[in-house]
């Protein structure tokens, strides 16, 4: 009778229960569905992950520098033409007058350039072909302007009018649309980024699972202390996973800094550029308009800007920061104060009709004369510039090296994982035939 009841035991065991063999099966089938799950998933996203960074290196942060300098080259090309009229026909000013013709002619290559590459990007085509229609529109203004003798001051006024009522406003347009670009792609990133980790935890984590529970059911169902090649697997799975969520995590945090730190303050710190240089030009204009206060006024509203009140870019903002020295944000401020008591000493003269030695005052190249002290002003926020471009640059590459080859990683050690089952459960199944 006990012999009848343990073999109905027996019987019924095997009815709810699947015999080993299937029951292996089923463990090796969903350890290789999600090896290969995990496969697909981590290496088209390390793909989309690298894509992502090219277009915000190659693409999207360029066409943001691309657009702030167009925006300062313009401000800078109406600067020198209010210096070339200021300057004509005076031989005692020739030296000013050829240095101001190279500035604008260099500027004006810097402007075409900009705009091809704006072109070149196929976005904001309309704003672009805006720009170079109202540029020619300009470049026919100044050309009146110079050739104009006497009536040279009419022309000019015609001429930045067309800037700052036509182009500069569709340069700003053109600005703050390459800013939302590199915002989106920086987002897009981000969430393919949230994407990739958390599969990697999800996929990496289950299959490390059910790699350790397999290893765990052999050893006790066949009396094996370890199975080498689940061992080599589930090796290959932590080498895999934990080195790839550290990878993303790390060129996150890598990137958000570029930009938080480089990027973004090389942007704002060119619109403070444009916004002095278009200062500096107001200082001409009131000269060249026999006096106008409007020219006075906007040039105290656009000083008030840069040194701290109603605006976004006041210097003592954009030319510091974590990467700035003390030291030189305060060389930014102390030389542009410098260029406004210039400026104000100007005025003074032209109020007092001394108009000779106001133009003297403004195109000087000695130091207290106004010329000088904005190029050694520039100078400054030229160098703080360009160590901020450098650093975003390099971080641009060194995030582009941490990301080479993991497209292709996930593929070779998750296909190792995969040919491993085979042998981890080939003998094991070899003791049923």
């Amino acid at each position: 009778m006990p012999a009848v009841i343990e073999a109905t035991r027996t019987m019924a065991r095997r009815a709810v229960q699947p015999e080993t063999p299937a029951r292996l099966r089923l463990w090796v089938a969903a350890t290789v569905l999600t090896a290969a799950t995990l496969l697909a998933s981590l290496s088209l996203l390390m793909a989309r992950v690298q894509d992502q960074i090219r277009i915000i290196g190659d693409q999207a942060a360029p066409q943001a520098a691309t657009a702030a300098d167009l925006y300062f080259a313009l401000s800078d090309m109406d600067a020198q033409v209010a210096r070339l009229v200021l300057t004509a026909g005076n031989d005692a000013l020739a030296g000013s007058q050829i240095d101001a013709l190279g500035t604008y002619q260099a500027r004006s290559r810097q402007v075409d350039a900009d705009l091809q590459k704006s072109l070149a990007s196929s976005a904001d085509t309309d704003t672009v072909l805006t720009l170079l229609d109202q540029l020619a529109v300009y470049r026919e203004r100044v050309w009146q302007t110079l050739t104009a003798g006497d009536s040279a001051q009419g022309y000019y006024t015609q001429a930045t009018n067309t800037m700052h009522l036509g182009l500069l406003p569709a340069a700003q347009s053109l600005r703050s649309a390459s800013e939302e670009r590199l915002s989106r792609a920086y987002a897009e990133k981000q969430a393919t980024e949230v994407w990739a980790v958390t599969l990697a935890i999800a996929l990496g984590g289950a299959l490390l699972v059910l790699l350790l529970a397999l290893q765990v059911w052999l050893a006790r169902r066949f009396r094996r202390v370890l199975n080498p090649a689940l061992l080599t697997a589930t090796v290959l799975t932590i080498a895999l996973v934990l080195p790839a969520i550290a990878v993303l995590l790390l060129q996150g945090e890598r990137l958000g800094s570029a930009r938080s730190e480089s990027l973004t303050p090389f942007l704002r710190l060119s619109q403070a550029r444009a916004i002095s240089y278009d200062a500096a030009a107001d200082t001409s204009r009131y000269l060249i308009s026999s006096n106008l206060p409007f020219y006075d006024d906007d040039f105290k509203r656009k000083s008030a800007c840069l040194t701290g009140g109603g605006c976004d870019t006041p210097l003592p903002a954009v030319a510091g920061g974590p990467a700035v020295s003390p030291y030189q944000t305060d060389q930014v401020i102390t030389r542009w104060q410098a260029y406004v008591r210039d400026h104000q000493k100007i005025i003074g003269l032209a109020a007092a009709g001394r108009n000779d030695d106001a133009i003297g005052a403004l195109t000087g190249i000695r130091r207290g004369d106004a010329a000088f002290d904005f190029s050694y002003y520039d100078a400054a926020v030229g160098q703080i510039a360009d160590a901020r471009k450098s650093a975003f640059d390099q971080s641009m590459h060194d995030v582009s090296v941490l990301m080479r080859g993991w497209a292709v990683l996930p593929l070779v050690v998750m296909g190792l994982v995969i040919l491993l089952m085979p042998l981890a459960v080939r003998k094991r199944f070899a003791e049923y035939r």
